[in-house]
């Protein structure tokens, strides 16, 4: 008896490709061309890239990493909201070195519009300190973000963390104390959009 011939589906064949663009942020640049079998489970999907495929400038903006959501498809394009940014760990690991003191610290921040964010600070010394001056530093980056970034809107937060506004602030009131080595938003994550913390402020 013969055999019955199963046909295999071509999966591929039925997928749909669509150009992924990065916020308005970041004038809605290309980021990505990626398929999809439907724009339903494509909604939510995270796309990484780094900051030099963005900007194209400088390649030591490969050290920087970023993160965006896909939250709308329209006519084959795929908009996106802001998700996280980091340094890629080979750049963090080669800030480290011996002799000076890392600093860590987080916290929460709120734009104007109502974006929420966890920041995580990095700051490295020139020379180890005391932790009563660990603690000074501390302050003095709590200080500069709880009074600039609830004056910004979530574009004008998200271009000051990749751009490293945030980050000169910061450094320009700490030289005054001692003198730093680095300064950096080490990671920076969405944790509530404008959206779901004026729900929140409801319930």
């Amino acid at each position: 008896m013969a055999r019955r011939k199963t046909k295999i589906k071509d999966k591929w064949r039925d997928k749909k490709w669509i150009t992924v663009l990065a916020p308005t942020s970041f004038n809605s640049f290309p980021i990505s061309y990626i398929p999809i079998t439907s724009e339903e489970h494509a909604i939510g999907r995270v796309i990484e890239v780094t900051l030099f495929d963005i900007v194209k400038g400088d390649p030591s903006q490969h050290q920087y990493k970023l993160a965006f959501q896909i939250n709308k498809i329209e006519d084959g394009t795929a908009k996106t909201i802001f998700k996280r940014y980091e340094y890629a760990k080979e750049y963090l690991r080669s800030l480290v070195r011996r002799g000076s003191t890392k600093i860590n610290f987080i916290c929460d921040c709120k734009t104007k519009d109502g974006s929420v964010f966890s920041i995580k600070i990095i700051i490295l010394t020139q020379k180890q300190i005391n932790s009563s001056r660990m603690h000074t530093l501390r302050l003095i980056a709590k200080d500069v973000m709880d009074k600039t970034i609830p004056n910004m809107t979530l574009d004008q937060f998200v271009q000051a963390t990749a751009f490293g506004k945030i980050n000169s602030d910061i450094m320009a009131a700490a030289k005054k104390i001692i003198r730093i080595r680095h300064i950096g938003l080490e990671k920076v994550k969405l944790i509530r959009t404008a959206e779901a913390e004026i729900t929140l402020l409801k319930a």
